[in-house]
């Protein structure tokens, strides 16, 4: 996967949401991540425009992210939990 990774629009992004929320959240994030990789090979000297922001739903939980490609890096910008 070499040094993709996601992180949080905002350190607070996840408060108030219940532990299996935060589990699925972490799995799915990782999924994509490892995904947006095998997809944007190029990672740092990619020169293209970027995909944009993009939303992507599992069982319970809905992602909104960015793929910020040179970035190496999803930025999850918003989690919706509909437990």
């Amino acid at each position: 996967m070499a040094d993709w990774h996601w992180e949080l629009f905002q350190d607070d992004l996840l408060d108030g949401l219940p532990d299996q929320a935060r589990i699925q959240t972490e799995r799915l994030a990782n999924e994509i991540a490892v995904r947006e990789s095998m997809v944007f090979l190029d990672g740092v000297a990619f020169t293209g425009a970027g995909p944009g922001v993009r939303t992507e739903s599992r069982g319970l939980l809905m992602l909104t992210y960015l793929t910020d490609v040179r970035g190496e890096r999803i930025v999850v910008v918003q989690v919706s939990w509909f437990g």
